[in-house]
């Protein structure tokens, strides 16, 4: 018998790659293949007793071609522990060339596969063999999964009521022995309660054991039911057969009582920590009022598409991406920038999907829909971030996978060793329990994943979108910031910052002028040139004539008069005689200087510069502090990058360098022993960010620096910066403290247990309420507020 498997391979660029591939795989025990070169496929027969799959697949990567891969979410349901969620990871990556990675906190699976040795049905027969439920993730289903979800809240919240009530009994017992009063229920009736409490209000519990046990695992399920059905069964033994011994119905009673009661807050609190997605996914409305020819009808959101033409109304939110095509109003876009204050939005300004509109109609025409959307990139890049594991989630992950069976030998040692010691196999017995009880890997599987789910989350609300838990982790490491000039540093466009009139000339005839002949522009000069004549009312005068010199100026024809406008040389070369000392003194600023004249005389001079943020001497001064020093590394000339430097006051200026170099520079910083963060907006940042250990791009850039970068500043603000990396402080202290939390409750927990000095009850109860405490810990990261 045989497996016939065929998938796809990168990198062949002749017959001889394929030639070659067949040669390797054709040394396999047991593999026959054959590889299309037109095709870029491998079809391959795997013999049993052979080489695997797996080994086929290494072999060609090896080989130094890929195999290609795609990924797949799947949402998963049934987990209870962090054992759960290591379960079923271990089942998928036994699939043929299956690398999968589940999070427990958002009941999720990210799996990266080759397509043709496995698929999605695939994975979800052996996750739903396992005993756990799955389904192909998809954002537009989670309101059903939601659903689903909560009708199961409430069944076990029915469950754990009923338990309670029946419970009370044995309270009330146990309060009377306290105060000294005996009251004792007859043994009959505390067994046909327990009884309840064991077999129907704890019916889930041996479902989810016995799926996990059927399956080869040892889950927290496993010990739960064990640890209580070995006190049930010692109790109804000796009820039944007449003994003389103590029995412990209260203990299983009460003890799944007080889990059901964990469970139910560990849920809920799990819930809040997804509360800052919800929030976002809320804002997009799902109705768009669209325009038809004049006529508005409501539609959907779902079937709006490119080009079509929609209403938004004062109060509504954007039900899609689009460019505004008549109206003006305030749009507040805190929910995808953290910016607060609204912005005014008029004709060719865009508007995002579930940005709330404030005062003014607006018609606009969509532009991205759907998944395309900004709301919608950042909803998948949160959730991606989420879904991933930091690397400290892997000691956590690698403890819990073994710390089940080692409970079990624990508690079986603590009952032979204690009877052995003591000769009385029921003290034993009850020891041997709170050892079962008392053990909650839940703890170690929460510890870092809620921490990572509420930290990307208040992220996001900042305008702060980390790519994965990795950049999360990672940012509070760094000593040495750098950063690029051109469009981080400063503004990316340049500004009028100065205008000189020549004595006589009145400056708003100055600006007519120069609007005038920048009119027709499209330099990033001239367009600064119109922008300052229009914020300052100015109106260009009627020209005619218009001739431009490239790399000099324009001149035309204004009534009688040629006028000019340029570079100081190009009026030179005209016979004109130009300020020198103001010239020199603004260029010696790094500002770049244009003149204007008409016929022989000079009218005015004007200075344009890119701008420095106004928030980047600050954000500066904040990282210095957070003791991060920062680099600047641009291509711009070594004048214009000190001029920058000295404003915002950074120290370490490298000035006149290529892309290439700027990785280069990168690369020697990390070598020097530095965790090195770079700040860009350009697709010549491109490399140095891929270079650096956590890279950020800011929001308004090229989209190549925002796909290379592991952060992404949404406001375009340095602000961003420092609140990225105070985040990062702030979650990997709350994870510290998660799993301190976790290690020292088993620590402490498991020798008392162990030693008889820990009721079962008591270890209940502290199991119950651990993981709840680890996960409330990460809910007080939503006091986290980011810097103005």
């Amino acid at each position: 018998m045989g497996q016939s498997v065929q998938f796809a391979v990168g990198g062949m660029t002749c017959a001889g790659c394929a030639a070659r591939i067949e040669k390797v795989l054709g040394r396999l025990d047991g593999v026959q293949a054959t590889v299309n070169f037109a095709t870029q496929r491998v079809q391959a027969t795997v013999q049993d007793g052979g080489a695997s799959v797996a080994d086929v697949v290494e072999a060609v990567r090896k080989t130094g071609f890929t195999v290609e891969t795609q990924t797949a979410d799947l949402a998963l349901t049934g987990m209870t522990c962090a054992g759960c969620a290591a379960r079923i990871e271990k089942v998928l990556n036994s699939l043929p060339a299956v690398e999968a990675g589940v999070n427990f906190a958002t009941e999720r699976a990210h799996v990266v596969y080759v397509p043709g040795l496995t698929d999605v049905q695939t994975m979800i027969e052996h996750v739903e063999k396992a005993g756990y439920g799955a389904s192909l993730y998809k954002q537009a289903e989670q309101q059903d999964v939601k659903a689903q979800r909560h009708a199961e809240w409430r069944r076990e919240l029915y469950g754990f009521v009923v338990a309670a009530v029946l419970s009370l009994p044995f309270v009330w017992e146990m309060g009377g022995m306290v105060v000294g009063a005996h009251v004792m229920l007859p043994q009959t009736v505390q067994l046909v309660l327990a009884a309840i409490v064991q077999f129907w209000c704890g019916r889930h519990l041996y479902q989810r054991a016995w799926h996990a046990v059927r399956s080869g695992a040892a889950t927290m399920d496993v010990l739960v039911v064990l640890g209580t059905s070995i006190a049930f069964g010692f109790s109804a033994i000796v009820v039944l057969f007449g003994l003389h011994q103590p029995v412990y119905f209260e203990a299983s009673a009460i003890i799944i009582t007080l889990i059901l009661l964990g469970r139910l807050l560990e849920a809920r609190a799990r819930a809040q920590t997804a509360a800052g997605m919800e929030s976002l996914l809320k804002l997009q409305p799902k109705i768009a009022h669209v325009d038809q020819n004049g006529v508005v009808t409501d539609q959907p959101v779902e079937q709006v598409k490119v080009g079509t033409l929609f209403v938004v109304r004062p109060g509504e939110s954007v039900p899609v991406d689009g460019v505004v095509l008549d109206g003006a109003s305030d749009v507040n876009e805190a929910m995808l920038t953290g910016e607060s204050l609204p912005e005014l939005k008029q004709k060719g300004s865009t508007v995002f999907a579930g940005t709330l509109n404030q005062t003014g109609a607006l018609r606009v025409q969509a532009t991205k829909v759907g998944a395309d959307t900004a709301l919608a990139a950042i909803v998948r890049m949160v959730e991606q971030a989420q879904g991933s594991k930091a690397s400290v989630q892997r000691l956590a992950d690698k403890v819990a996978a073994v710390f089940v069976p080692a409970v079990l030998v624990l508690a079986v040692v603590t009952f032979l060793l204690g009877w052995a010691l003591t000769g009385s196999a029921s003290w034993s017995l009850v020891s041997a329990v709170s050892v079962l009880v008392i053990a909650c890997p839940c703890s170690l599987g929460l510890a870092t994943p809620t921490a990572i789910m509420v930290g990307t989350g208040q992220g996001a609300q900042a305008g702060i979108l980390f790519r994965n838990a990795d950049a999360l982790e990672q940012a509070r490491k760094l000593t040495t910031m750098v950063m690029d000039k051109t469009g981080t540093l400063t503004e990316g466009h340049p500004v009028v910052t100065d205008v000189q009139a020549e004595p006589g000339v009145a400056t708003a005839d100055l600006l007519a002028l120069a609007a005038a002949l920048e009119q027709n522009s499209e330099h990033p000069l001239a367009k600064a040139v119109r922008d300052h004549a229009a914020a300052s009312g100015v109106q260009p005068v009627a020209m005619t004539q218009f001739k431009a010199i490239p790399g000099q100026g324009v001149m035309a024809q204004v009534g009688e008069d040629v006028v000019r406008l340029g570079s100081p040389r190009f009026l030179e070369q005209s016979g004109l005689q130009i300020a020198q000392t103001l010239v020199a003194d603004w260029q010696g600023q790094g500002k770049t200087v244009i003149a204007v004249a008409k016929s022989q005389q000079i009218l005015g001079y004007f200075a344009l510069a890119d701008k420095v943020r106004d928030e980047a001497k600050r954000a500066i001064t904040l990282l210095h502090q957070m003791g991060v020093s920062v680099t600047m590394l641009t291509g711009d000339n070594e004048r214009a990058a000190q001029m920058v430097a000295r404003q915002v006051g950074i120290t370490d200026v490298v000035a006149g360098v290529l892309p290439n170099q700027k990785a280069e520079k990168i690369a020697a910083l990390k070598a020097a022993g530095g965790c090195v963060g770079m700040v860009g907006d350009g697709i010549n940042d491109a490399p140095a960010l891929a270079s650096a250990n956590v890279s950020f791009a800011i929001g308004a850039g090229a989209d190549i620096a925002l796909d290379t970068a592991d952060v992404v500043l949404v406001r375009s603000s340095l602000m961003g910066l420092v609140n990225a990396l105070s985040l990062s402080r702030a979650t990997v202290s709350k994870i510290r403290q998660n799993l301190f939390f976790a290690f020292i409750y088993n620590i402490l927990g498991l020798p008392l247990a162990a030693f008889g000095l820990l009721d079962p009850i008591v270890a209940g109860a502290a199991m119950a309420m651990s993981s709840v405490s680890v996960v409330s810990n990460s809910l007080l990261l939503r006091r986290w507020k980011p810097q103005g």
